[in-house]
C-alpha cells in the first residue's frame, strides 16, 4: 500500500502557507488523531464504540483530504467489531504515513 498524499499534503500546504513549523504541527495532529483513534478501534468490544472510532477516522479523512484513509474507514465502518481486514488495512495507513518524509 502506498500512502497517496498528493491532495493531502495540498490541504496542509494551503493550511500552514509558508510557515514549515505550522506545517509539521499539522502533520503531527493529523497522525496523532489517527494513531489514537486506531487504537480505539483495536481496544473497541462492541458495535458502538467501534462505529464511533471509525466514523471518525474517515472524518479527520475528509477533513485532510486523504482519499485512502476515506475507503479504509469506510470499510470499517461496513465492518463488524475487531474485524482483522480492516485492522490491517488502517495499521498499514498509518505504517506507511510514518515512513513518508515531508515534501
Amino acid at each position: 500500500m502506498a500512502f497517496e498524499n498528493a491532495a493531502f499534503t495540498a490541504t496542509l500546504t494551503a493550511a500552514a502557507g509558508d510557515d514549515p513549523a505550522l506545517l509539521s504541527e499539522l502533520r503531527g495532529a493529523f497522525r496523532e488523531s489517527l494513531a489514537q483513534q486506531i487504537d480505539l478501534l483495536h481496544r473497541s468490544r462492541c458495535d458502538g464504540n467501534w462505529l464511533v472510532a471509525a466514523q471518525r477516522i474517515k472524518g479527520l479523512a475528509a477533513s485532510f483530504h486523504a482519499d485512502e484513509l476515506i475507503v479504509l474507514a469506510q470499510s470499517a465502518i461496513d465492518a463488524a467489531p475487531g474485524d482483522p481486514v480492516a485492522l490491517r488495512g488502517l495499521d498499514g495507513f498509518l505504517a506507511e504515513f510514518d515512513r513518508v518524509t515531508p515534501d
